[in-house]
């Protein structure tokens, strides 16, 4: 990075706003979705408690509103919307520990120290563009500064336009977004008089330096001062916009606010939105497995995913959000001497509905005691495939890194290309 544009990037902590490239502002060809929210579940929650009920599980089975799919009776508000969600419940995924395992659910490759690759989030962001001025990939909130995993969730080899935006916790009385707030003694009258002065010193600048770099500056600049001067974005990671009972439906913990924070960006038109209000390894549940998914776990993932399908229904923009609901893996199908579930990458489970992804049905199986793929094992590159083809993009497709190594968007096992579950279509 050159000299100008990492001290443009340093100014007014502009940082995010790496978002120049024409390739990103280009319109794009576009699928049903337009957006996609994934509820991320880390530290991996236990398939037979939550989506795929088993007898060796503590909880019963209960019917949902879609004949012959039953889930866990702990999912009580989301069973009575099973219509507007499909499960997958034979993923089978490498990474038996978190941080391997994030990786690969985030990247679809197992961890190689040679080479950074791509999020979802970040691809997505990439083959779709901006709209409405908005940041196109966002994350929320930020893990802490020792957590590593957010560094999965970046853009890799595609660069740091890709990056989400990664905000501070929304559920915090003292939330704001410094980035978008100009400082109180200046107006953006004063702002766009500075920006010609500015043009008057680049004027002259250019006449001793004229190369590519000006041309990719030029983009980055205007989108960044259009966000920082846009009422609308500002407004969209604004709250307080919000109803009290609205806020009160999602939750008011992190879990809860990121959601609707997701859903308030997607709808202002941001494309990839990870609502991680789950943190440090919520769902990870060594001991006591069954207290944590009852009492902790369980109840506010109901409470968040049926009110984020109903608002998202209400607004009329469950049509062109895919909600992905998933962790990292899933927990063994038996329990440790602390009661305990531990990591089970082998057979698990996830949700998925909306963006012109059916809702109401069931992709693959597993054994009797939800230990292994009995049906139909899912990678995720073929669940990749399956987002990519709900917002038209080319899953076949595949990055040149810059080492001239062809990388896949959808990578399966084995090194295939996934394939869409023809099955939510």
């Amino acid at each position: 990075m050159s000299s100008s544009r990492r001290q443009f990037l340093t100014a007014g902590s502009l940082g995010f706003l790496g978002l120049s490239l024409a390739d990103l502002l280009r319109a794009k060809p576009m699928g049903k979705a337009q957006s996609c929210i994934l509820l991320w579940l880390e530290g991996g929650p236990s398939q037979i408690d939550t989506w795929d009920p088993k007898p060796n599980s503590a909880f019963q089975p209960i019917s949902t509103n879609v004949p012959g799919i039953q889930i866990s009776e702990l999912l009580p508000q989301v069973s009575r919307r099973m219509d507007r969600l499909s499960l997958v419940r034979s993923m089978h995924t490498r990474g038996s520990d978190h941080p391997q395992g994030t990786h690969y659910a985030i990247t679809g490759h197992e961890v190689n120290p040679a080479m950074q690759f791509p999020s979802i989030g970040a691809i997505l962001a990439k083959e779709t563009g901006i709209r409405n001025a908005m940041p196109p990939h966002v994350l929320a909130p930020q893990w802490e500064k020792a957590r590593q995993y957010e560094d999965y969730f970046r853009a890799g080899f595609l660069g740091p336009e890709y990056d989400p935006m990664c905000i501070p916790d929304p559920s915090k009385p003292d939330f704001q977004i410094a980035d978008l707030s100009l400082p109180k003694s200046v107006s953006a009258a004063a702002v766009e008089n500075r920006q010609g002065f500015l043009q008057m010193v680049d004027r002259r600048y250019r006449k001793l330096v004229d190369g590519a770099e000006h041309a990719q500056m030029d983009g980055f600049s205007a989108q960044a001062w259009k966000m920082l001067l846009n009422p609308g974005v500002r407004e969209a990671f604004d709250l307080s916009k919000e109803s009290e009972k609205v806020r009160d439906r999602y939750g008011r913990d992190a879990v809860g606010q990121s959601a609707l924070m997701a859903r308030r960006l997607v709808e202002a038109g941001t494309r990839f939105v990870t609502a991680a209000g789950f943190h440090s390894n919520s769902w990870d549940t060594h001991a006591k497995n069954d207290e944590g998914h009852r009492d902790r776990l369980c109840p506010p993932l109901d409470r968040t995913l049926s009110a984020l399908l109903d608002d998202l229904k209400d607004r009329g923009l469950y049509d062109s959000t895919v909600v992905l609901a998933m962790g990292e893996f899933g927990r063994t199908p038996f329990v440790n001497n602390d009661r305990g579930r531990d990591h089970w990458p082998n057979c698990w489970s996830l949700a998925i509905g909306g963006g012109g992804i059916a809702g109401g049905r069931v992709v693959g199986a597993s054994d009797a005691e939800g230990a292994q793929v009995k049906d139909r094992a899912t990678s995720m590159g073929d669940l990749f495939a399956t987002i990519y083809k709900a917002f038209g993009i080319d899953w076949t497709k595949e990055y040149d890194t810059p080492i001239g190594r062809p990388i896949k968007i959808a990578n399966s096992l084995e090194d295939q290309t996934g394939n869409p579950l023809a099955e939510l279509f």
